[in-house]
This record gives structure tokens, sequence and C-alpha cells, in this order.
């Protein structure tokens, strides 16, 4: 394991932050001028790893390979304002293919300072089977999700929408070619996300259909009356095969009453009937 990058190119200055004055003549006086925040990081990383946390050891060549490949397209970015005198960012990316598909996959996690939004000295970087240890460093804010940035904009956590399930985008696609154009604009469907559970819990409406592949849909629906405006908030699930549960597909609000009819369809059911699972 390998826990900061290395630059060995001694011809010209070793540029980290130039505005900062954090400029050096080499990779010594460079690691002397972070040497203690390094042991600050190190050692809290040894406290998890002696706690029963693990790392894997890689080749070096693979661990440059996978820093590179985290830093440029990571999953998820996290800045942290704790561990440190001063913000500094936590990139995480998940592999889990070629080499690392199926029971090989790992998650590979980075430390950096930033220079602006560029990520210029990785104070420790390591690879790990284990959720555990990375959760050890999503511990702060996080400003970048990969899913959500490239799920569609209704997309929340626990929805297979957000898993880019086949069905979920279908129905929510179709959802938005027909609801009107002065409804609440998808951009802000967001913005709703903590009312989702709401939606569901107190649902005023439940209703139960088949469609024509044989799915059944369960559809939840509640008036949020004591809002100005007023609106719906409505919650799409499929109801698995085995058992009386379900799994969430998506969600989204809605003052759009004519679009609100179409969900009123099949058999109208009561909230106790149901019990709520996320998405697989």
């Amino acid at each position: 394991m390998k826990k900061q990058n290395i630059d060995k190119s001694l011809a010209s200055p070793i540029i980290i932050d130039e505005e900062k004055g954090f400029v050096f003549k080499t990779e010594k006086e460079m690691f002397q001028h972070f040497d203690e925040e390094i042991k600050k990081i190190e050692k809290e990383f040894d406290e998890f790893v002696g706690s029963g946390l693990k790392p894997i050891d890689l080749k070096i060549e693979s661990e440059e390979n996978l820093l590179t490949k985290t830093l440029d397209r990571p999953d998820e970015i996290w800045v942290d304002e704790k561990r440190l005198n001063h913000p500094f960012r936590v990139y995480i990316k998940e592999f889990n293919e070629g080499e690392y598909a199926d029971d090989n996959y790992i998650f590979y996690v980075a430390l950096s300072y930033m220079t602006g939004e560029l990520p210029s000295f990785v104070y420790l970087h390591f690879a790990t089977k284990d959720l555990s240890l990375v959760e050890k460093y999503q511990t702060e804010e996080l400003i970048y999700d990969r899913l959500l940035d490239e799920a569609p904009l209704g997309a929340l956590e626990g929805d297979a929408l957000l898993d880019g399930d086949d069905l979920a985008i279908g129905l929510y696609q179709a959802m938005l070619q027909v609801r009107a154009k002065d409804d609440i604009q998808e951009a802000d469907f967001r913005s709703y996300s903590d009312i989702r559970e709401r939606g569901i819990e107190e649902a005023d409406e439940i209703w139960r259909n088949n469609d024509f592949m044989g799915n059944t849909l369960v559809t939840f629906i509640k008036e949020f009356s004591d809002e100005n405006p007023s609106f719906y908030y409505i919650v799409i699930t499929i109801e698995e095969s085995e058992g009386n549960s379900h799994s969430l597909l998506f969600s989204f609000p809605t003052k759009d009453k004519t679009l609100l009819t179409r969900y009123r369809r099949g058999e109208n059911l009561q909230a106790e009937e149901v019990v709520q699972e996320e998405s697989h």
C-alpha cells in the first residue's frame, strides 16, 4: 500500500499551490512541508486498521492506475473540514469491472489537498474491500455523487431510478411527457425529497394496478393542502412477487390534477396493507 503520491521529476520546481507559496525544489522539501498533516492522517488510518478494518495491498502500478482513475472520475467527493486545520477532499471510487468484477470489486479512497478545484497533493490513498473502512471517510459534506449527477433529475437515494432500472426510467419518462407545462419543474423535484417518507407513511390514497408486462405497481398519493400553493406527492413502487412488500421506483410532486388521475387506477388499498422496502 502506498500512502503518498510520488513525483519523480526533479528537474523543475514542484508546484502544489503557487498562490500560497507551496512551491518546492525537491520531493523531500515538499513532504517536510506536509509532514505534520500526513502523520496525523496516517495515525488515524493506522487506528482504523488496528481496530480490524482492512485495506488491501496492490502492486504499485495498480495503485497508481486506480489513484489516477479515482481522481479523474470519482463516484463521490466529500469535503472534510475537521481532520486538519483546513478543508480537504476525499475522493472515492468503486471498481467492479475487469479484474475487480464480482467478488473482487474494490473501493479506492484518496485524501487530497486541493488547489482550487484540482487535487494537487495526496495525503493518503488506499484500496479496500471493507465498506466499513470507506465509511470512516464519508463523514462530512458530500459535494459530488456520480449516480445523482448522471441520473434523471428526479432520481433520489434509495429508488430504482437512481440505479438506472429500465422499468423506472420508462415510467418516469412517460410521466414527464404527459405532465402539464406549468406543473412543478423537474429541476425542483429533489427539493421535495424530504417528504417522500410522509408520502408513503401518511398516504391519502394507495392504488394497485397491473401493467401490460405483468408488473404489479402500487402508487401512494398524498395531498399537501396546507402548502401554498397546494400540491400532491406521488410515490411509485413495484410489488414483490413474494410477500406484501414494495420496492421504490421513483417519486415526484405535482399540482396537475389531470396527471393525478392517471395514477388512480386499479384497486384502491388501505395504507396498513403494504410494507415499504428500498429498491434492489
